[in-house]
């Protein structure tokens, strides 16, 4: 059992703000991330409407998760709120999905505007995940390319960050832009 601190939060508590667009594959993500292995409960996943916290233990650690639905009706009110959303945030996991190339400029405009509402950015651990890398999809890796580039572009300089190759079909594969 983990202990409660005054404002509710639990001490050692992992804090994860999983964002991006609609169906970048973000609950997908947090349905792995909590040990669902069942190929199944991928299939009954509906889209996230607004915020959805969930709690839960694994690894050895409590975790608490926000899966920020990314319809565009949601978004401005996420950035007018982000404060709150950022209060003892640990890691920020940026979503995009590889396959959708056509929201690829949407996408980075979205993660220009969460990173401009970051404080002390370096405070926080911020992944960009390029997810459903999936080994049955053909991805053009000039497309990939160039999105790295652009990612490159859109990151101001000195902010730390990691880009990772992702895919509920398999482990993930780390890749660092530097």
């Amino acid at each position: 059992m983990t202990a409660s601190n005054s404002d509710g939060s639990r001490e050692n508590q992992v804090k994860i703000l999983l964002v991006g667009l609609d169906n970048s594959g973000k609950t997908s993500i947090l349905t792995c991330l909590k040990g669902i292995k069942n190929i199944s409960a991928f299939s009954a996943l509906r889209p996230t409407r607004g915020a959805r916290w969930e709690d839960f233990e694994a690894l050895n650690k409590a975790y608490l998760v926000v899966d920020l639905g990314g319809q565009k009706a949601f978004r401005n009110g996420y950035l007018n709120d982000f404060t709150n959303f950022l209060a003892g945030t640990n890691k920020i996991i940026y979503v995009i999905d590889v396959q959708d190339k056509n929201r690829y400029d949407e996408a980075l405009e979205y993660m220009d505007r969460v990173i401009k509402q970051l404080c002390n950015p370096n405070t926080i651990d911020f992944s960009i995940f390029l997810h459903k890398f999936d080994s049955d999809f053909e991805i053009d890796e000039n497309d990939i390319d160039k999105l790295f580039r652009t990612i490159k572009r859109v990151v101001p300089p000195n902010f730390n960050y990691s880009v990772h190759k992702t895919s509920i079909y398999a482990t993930f594969e780390k890749i660092i832009i530097t």
